[in-house]
């Protein structure tokens, strides 16, 4: 084989030991005996190593720069760039490292399935600060490699190439915009008085059979995919093999709804990457930002569009056996799109979403950067949910332990959700600029020109082009939030 030939099948290692490491890490979540977490967390940490051995040989530098002096294609010219990446991401973090941090991850996830339901902080607190520790140190050293901040080294591994003054002035552009319009929105949805609650409760196995059907109707592959409950919805699973989860509430069933329809989105994403790159890195996809506006765009411009709360609508009657006024299409719909600042970010609409993310982001900086001790967080966290949306927790729960992201170690994602919001809202004004049949088909169910147009415009591409220019060959301009306000005017306020 030549270097590049080389390259390919090194990687193609690599995602097999990728491939393992998922179904583990979905198991971990889904199914795993609690006891079993101590011996998971020691084989995830070997496969962890083993990748890291793989990535870090010095043969491998050898045969990139071989490599890059040879004739290749488009798409195996942006694999090299990516290999060339990953290489640069693990060269620079020792193997003992890379250890501790997959132990302290597990030790902390575990800790945090304990303590977040019995809303005990201090409990997961010594955890966070080691394994805040921890991260801290791999920023650190990542960033002199990278010529970054130690924050944007992090934010790397899961949007590549992006830096913090776009992101802050994006945030800032939003901080500006949507304190005025939540308060404009909600005030003008009072005056039609206010919406009719379907009365629960809605027992778990109704709500799995919406779940099943919904799922159907968004194509979802069920011979190569299944769905499963966990602590916090994810998408997850392997190449090939995708597995969602989602969490039920008898109270209140468009919780798990909307958590199934947005796991869906990223599930699709992977699986309508092309095949033929599956096991390299110009196969996988191209950073969060993208996976998330894949999950937003379903969850909250296709699903929470009219056409499509129409279509399900009967079908939330019968499953549910619902009747009288609030079952009316009107009343879902106003249901649907209901603004309403809340504590959990999983459950917020997507007026409010953007500030819970601005939060995590401006907390989750201060903590890389080591501007604030991990006893505060609590009260950080509950000062920023007041000054941004009006509420505050009243526990830790509901507050600075609701999220899985910090105790999992994924500083630099929360971001992305945002981004991701913006992107979504710029990807779907184009494709129903370029498809009139998307939205009649949504009032059918029929996603069909929706995924038709992802599929040319996404889907297919991979990591061929960075974030920022895929954004702009799809949509036709740069990512920005214009798109995501005309659409909230468009929405809540016309």
């Amino acid at each position: 084989m030549n270097p590049y030939e080389s390259l390919e099948s090194t990687f193609k290692r690599l995602s097999a030991l990728n491939n393992a490491q998922g179904i583990l890490q979905w198991d971990q979540a889904t199914m795993m005996p609690a006891g079993a977490a101590e011996p998971r967390s020691e084989v995830l940490a070997e496969l962890s190593l083993m990748r890291h051995e793989i990535l870090t040989d010095p043969s491998l530098a050898d045969r990139i720069e071989k490599a890059e002096s040879e004739a290749l294609g488009p798409w195996q010219h942006a694999n090299l760039a990516e290999i060339k990446r990953h290489h640069l991401h693990s060269t620079t973090i020792p193997g003992d490292l890379v250890e501790q941090l997959v132990l302290a991850e597990s030790d902390c996830h575990a800790t945090w399935l304990e303590a977040k339901p019995a809303n005990d902080f201090k409990r997961l607190a010594p955890k966070l600060e080691a394994l805040f520790a921890l991260k801290r140190e791999e920023a650190n050293i990542k960033s002199e490699f990278m010529e970054c901040s130690p924050y944007e080294a992090l934010l790397d591994q899961y949007d590549p190439g992006r830096r913090t003054p776009q992101v802050d002035s994006l945030f800032a552009d939003l901080s500006e915009f949507l304190p005025g319009a939540i308060e404009e929105i909600v005030e003008h949805q009072a005056k039609s008085g206010p919406v009719i609650e379907p009365q629960g409760p809605f027992g778990i196995q109704q709500q799995q059979v919406l779940s099943e059907q919904v799922m159907e109707v968004l194509d979802f592959p069920f011979s190569r995919g299944r769905l499963d409950t966990a602590a916090h919805p994810f998408s997850g699973g392997a190449s090939g093999d995708i597995r969602i989860t989602t969490r039920y509430e008898e109270d209140d069933f468009m919780k798990s709804l909307m958590a199934v329809i947005h796991e869906v989105g990223h599930a699709l994403y992977e699986d309508g990457l092309p095949v033929e790159w599956r096991t390299q890195p110009v196969g996988e996809s191209r950073g969060m930002t993208l996976h998330e506006s894949q999950s937003l765009l379903l969850e909250m411009q296709a699903a929470r569009s009219e056409e499509f709360i129409r279509f399900l609508t009967p079908r939330l009657r019968q499953i549910f056996a619902g009747q009288g006024d609030a079952w009316e299409p009107d009343n879902i719909v106003r249901l649907y799109r209901r603004v309403k600042p809340g504590l959990i970010r999983v459950y917020a609409d997507e007026v409010t979403y953007p500030l819970h993310v601005i939060i995590r982001y401006q907390l989750e900086t201060a903590i890389i950067n080591d501007d604030i001790p991990v006893a505060e967080l609590p009260g950080a966290w509950n000062e920023l949910m007041d000054r941004y949306l009006g509420v505050c927790p009243e526990t830790d729960t509901d507050g600075v332990m609701q999220d899985v992201h910090w105790s999992a170690g994924l500083f630099g994602y929360f971001p992305t959700y945002s981004l991701g919001a913006l992107t979504a809202a710029q990807l779907f004004s184009k494709a129903k600029a370029d498809d009139p049949r998307l939205l009649p088909g949504l009032s059918e169910g029929n996603f069909k020109p929706l995924f038709a147009w992802l599929d040319d415009n996404i889907r297919s591409k991979a990591c061929l082009y960075s974030a920022d220019e895929l954004i702009e060959r799809a949509s036709g301009s740069s990512l920005g939030a214009d798109a995501f306000k005309s659409h909230i005017r468009a929405r809540y306020l016309a």
